[in-house]
């Protein structure tokens, strides 16, 4: 497996960006036409997820003082928006405005303290199945690197739980499979040996997190334009 993974890397990185970027549009037009925040939400993460894959597929062909340039972008977008996750649970459970307000507050917390581990990261650089990128170093302050955990686990365990409840509320499980697809190919790298490819193995993971975002907005806009027909029926 590690041989195959090792094999495919920097093609598949490239794969997984033009994918991801197809899923973006999805998402963009789901929202022009329906206006729904979970689509909007979905989109930026998205695109966040597309410049960290595509940064790092460039390593191989960006001037070194580029790539060292650029690569902080990578950890900044990450930690600016893979907090939206939060709000997407919100939106996904329906809650009031006041609520959503105080969702929003704890987003923008985590959001702050996501820049900042960002900021204080020790980059070095590390190349490995034929792909060059920076990566957070072993002088990176404790407090970023729990800050990074909680950004990367505290965010997609909450998802799965209001999946869950999403999932038995209005039957359905997309919400649950996209939490659960990222958590799985989180721990896939390290479960299996290769926590040294868990850069690679975890865009998998992303990918098909935001496939299945889309699947949710999918229908959930489908059951809201059922609603409307019913109503005008009557």
């Amino acid at each position: 497996m590690r041989d195959f993974l090792i094999s495919i890397c920097p093609v598949a990185i490239w794969c997984i960006v033009a994918c991801e970027a197809a899923v973006a549009v999805l998402l963009l037009v789901r929202y022009i036409k329906n206006k729904q925040p979970v689509a909007l939400l979905s989109f930026l993460l998205t695109l966040g997820l597309i410049l960290d894959a595509a940064l790092i597929g460039l390593g191989t062909v960006l001037p070194a003082g580029v790539l060292k340039a650029v690569s902080p972008v990578r950890f900044i977008a990450h930690g600016l928006l893979i907090p939206l996750i939060i709000p997407i649970c919100g939106y996904a459970l329906r809650l009031k405005k006041p609520v959503m307000i105080g969702v929003w507050a704890a987003t923008g917390l985590l959001m702050c303290a996501g820049v900042a581990q960002a900021v204080a990261t020790v980059l070095e650089l590390r190349e490995i199945a034929g792909v060059v990128r920076y990566a957070s170093s072993a002088a990176t302050p404790a407090w970023a690197d729990t800050v990074s955990r909680v950004l990367s686990f505290g965010t997609v365990i909450p998802m799965m739980i209001v999946g869950v409840i999403v999932w038995i509320k209005r039957k359905n499980p997309h919400l649950f499979l996209s939490g659960f697809l990222m958590f799985a190919f989180s721990a896939l790298g390290p479960a299996t040996g290769n926590s040294d490819l868990i850069f690679f193995i975890s865009m998998f993971g992303e990918l098909l997190m935001v496939l299945f975002l889309y699947f949710y907005v999918l229908r959930e806009s489908g059951k809201k334009a059922a609603g409307k027909s019913e109503k005008s029926k009557k």
